[in-house]
């Protein structure tokens, strides 16, 4: 069958282009893409092309499609599968996958596989490996957002803390204590956020930080105070010593969890100067050079019993943790997203991603549409019908995605593959 696709072919060349995707196997399944959600980490993948780890070294010959937070649905099933899978099952995937000492990913590693595509078809081994997940929420891109929440869950839960009177290991956030997300205002950290606030182990006092005073507008609209934890904005821009200003709000303590969320030394050596006695610091912005530093007091490390640790990624746990908490609407994942594209516009926003403002992007891997931020509907509405359709249902949802958005567009936007 004809599909479409970004595929990526070396260092900076992506290509959106049309191939024939051959007839599957016996264990594999034939999929519909229908939301894939831009990620930071294929913006990295693309400038490092084979030499990331996850990524062949022949793509100039066999190139990989792009995108790992992806939902679909199934199309076709082969013939050993069928009875366990159905066509029109809706999925969200794992991306991060093991495989013995191989570690793959859609998105960086198979020609067939990935989520900037029309249709895919699901490899056997990532079958077999449980990695595609049932689900039953109420909208297709809450699934591709699961992605990016599993890996926030890894980060929550991989936080500890020291038992009182011995060295065993608490795991997870400080039960009433103080926590910080730095850089926090973006996506991953409103995600992050939100998740804290909805953890077993939370906060008492949330406090989360940006420097772009627009970013923590939207943030103060988006997120609300939930479940009794006290929740602070602030705009550290300019503050001539952020990190007394920081602890004031905590009343001197400083802060039991940190989240570091951008890849920059003055927001790292912030976090190090904030932590309060028995702190988990988790950097969870990657950083592109390998050769990344920042000042660490190693003085509190020893005498205050400051941790520091770092994750990327979530495993399969977290990702069911993630689906089950958005099938179950205990969090709102639609705060991440600010912009919506067809796969038309997939390649140049990935191409782009750090220049381009706001939170998450979504692509509908089926549709053709510029990538078009939710705030620019209106102005788009009065020379666009289906964006004037799309800017009343959002005004109706506190500016936010929804279904019934996603619904009209699945109905009213323009077939890709026309």
């Amino acid at each position: 069958m004809k599909v479409k696709a970004v595929r990526l072919y070396g260092k900076k060349d992506l290509r959106f282009e049309e191939f024939d995707l051959r007839d599957i196997g016996p264990d594999e399944i034939l999929a519909k893409v229908l939301t894939d959600s831009l990620c930071m980490s294929s913006y990295k993948a693309m400038l490092q092309a084979s030499e990331h780890r996850c990524i062949p070294d022949d793509i100039d010959k066999n190139p990989v499609i792009m995108g790992h937070e992806l939902s679909g649905v199934i199309v076709e099933v082969g013939d050993h599968l069928k009875g366990a899978y159905s066509v029109g099952d809706t999925f969200a995937v794992q991306a991060k996958m093991y495989f013995g000492e191989r570690i793959t990913s859609p998105g960086y590693s198979y020609t067939e596989y990935g989520g900037n595509a029309t249709h895919i078809i699901v490899p056997a081994e990532v079958i077999e490996g449980g990695y595609i997940l049932k689900y039953d929420g109420d909208a297709h891109f809450k699934a591709s957002v699961a992605e990016p929440i599993s890996c926030l869950i890894s980060a929550l839960t991989s936080a500890y803390h020291l038992a009182e009177n011995n060295k065993d290991h608490i795991m997870g956030l400080k039960q009433g204590g103080n926590m910080a997300i730095l850089a926090g205002c973006g996506p991953m950290g409103l995600g992050a956020a939100e998740l804290a606030m909805n953890m077993k182990q939370k906060p008492k006092r949330l406090v989360i930080t940006d420097i772009d005073e627009n970013r923590v507008q939207r943030a103060k609209k988006v997120l609300k105070p939930q479940n009794g934890v006290e929740l602070i904005f602030a705009n550290t821009a300019g503050k001539e010593n952020e990190a007394e200003f920081l602890k004031g709000l905590t009343g001197g303590e400083g802060f039991d969890d940190v989240l570091i969320m951008a890849p920059v030394p003055a927001v790292i050596e912030t976090a190090d100067k904030i932590a309060g006695l028995d702190s988990c610091l988790n950097f969870f912005a990657g950083p592109t050079k390998k050769d990344f530093y920042a000042n660490i007091n190693f003085y509190d490390v020893h005498y205050n019993y400051k941790h520091i640790i770092g994750t990327s990624g979530g495993d399969l746990t977290d990702m069911k943790e993630a689906v089950r908490m958005i099938e179950t609407n205990t969090i709102d994942p639609s705060i991440l997203i600010t912009h919506i594209g067809g796969l038309n516009s997939a390649a140049e926003a990935t191409l782009n991603l750090p220049q381009i403002p706001g939170g998450k992007k979504l692509i509908y891997c089926n549709i053709d549409l510029p990538l078009t931020a939710i705030d620019e509907f209106e102005e788009k509405g009065k020379s666009d019908p289906l964006f004037q359709a799309l800017h009343e249902i959002c005004s109706r949802n506190s500016m936010l995605w929804n279904k019934e958005a996603e619904d009209y567009l699945l109905a009213h936007g323009k077939d890709i593959m026309q």
